[in-house]
């Protein structure tokens, strides 16, 4: 952490920005920030830096949307994440730095790779998937276990739960207010987890109580300009924004 460049200081400033703001407006901003982390610090270690921050936006997303959430579609999705998470730690324990930096440009690529399938499949449209059906329950269960797998790995459930709530229906406020829930209670449940491995630290929580201040304003913003986005060019934006980050990791 004391080896932290002037710029690279600067580049988790803006970072942790995008943090709040994804958690109160558009959740794809989140992909550069976790990129932008891994590039600036160690990649195993830029995870247990990235997860104290993403739970002060998860609170702050539910103080917003905390009404709105969909509590069945949440307990349907639990324990699949439960066995994501697990099988995520499991590969944090043996993986060192070059592993998880390729596991995390790979993660962003696929992400990348499935939101351009849903755009041009129209997946943005799909109806409400049966919850009671054998097939709402498998794909809730195929979501939760690739979601939790990739959020205790890369903090990169986010495009996964995101996949899964556009394709089941949910309108803009339910989206964002089950989305909210849904990353605190998994983000908190983390976190033994990550102390276990060694990647919360007090020196990890030393740069995050600086870092923390600026998620409270992006989250702010992200509330101020919720309505006023225009989302496609904005999704471009970060879809290319998290193609260029998911490269740099790769071929770093």
């Amino acid at each position: 952490m004391d080896t932290i460049t002037f710029w690279g200081l600067a580049a988790l400033a803006v970072a942790s920005l995008l943090v709040g703001f994804s958690k109160t407006a558009v959740s794809g901003a989140n992909t550069v920030s976790l990129a932008v982390f891994a590039a600036v610090l160690p990649a195993r270690e830029s995870t247990g830096v990235l997860l104290p921050l993403l739970i002060v936006g998860d609170v702050l997303a539910v103080l917003t949307y905390r009404r709105h959430a969909h509590w069945a579609t949440l307990w349907r999705l639990f324990p699949a994440v439960a066995v994501g998470v697990v099988a995520g730690t499991v590969f944090m324990l043996w993986a060192d730095d070059a592993a998880v930096r390729r596991s995390i440009g790979g993660i962003l690529l696929f992400m990348a790779a499935v939101t351009m399938w849903r755009r041009r499949a129209g997946a943005d449209a799909a109806p409400n998937v049966g919850s009671g059906t054998g097939a709402g329950r498998a794909k809730a269960g195929s979501y939760g276990v690739l979601g939790g797998f990739t959020t205790m790995v890369a903090n990169a459930g986010g495009p996964v739960m995101s996949l899964y709530l556009l394709s089941a229906g949910f309108r803009k406020l339910g989206f964002l207010g089950t989305s909210a829930w849904f990353f605190l209670i998994v983000n908190v449940s983390k976190v033994p987890f990550s102390v276990g491995l060694g990647l919360i630290d007090r020196h990890s929580l030393l740069l995050d109580a600086t870092l923390a201040l600026l998620v409270i304003p992006g989250a702010f913003l992200g509330k101020l300009c919720v309505d006023r986005i225009n989302q496609r060019l904005f999704e471009r934006l970060v879809l290319a924004a998290t193609v260029l980050g998911g490269l740099q990791l790769l071929l770093r």
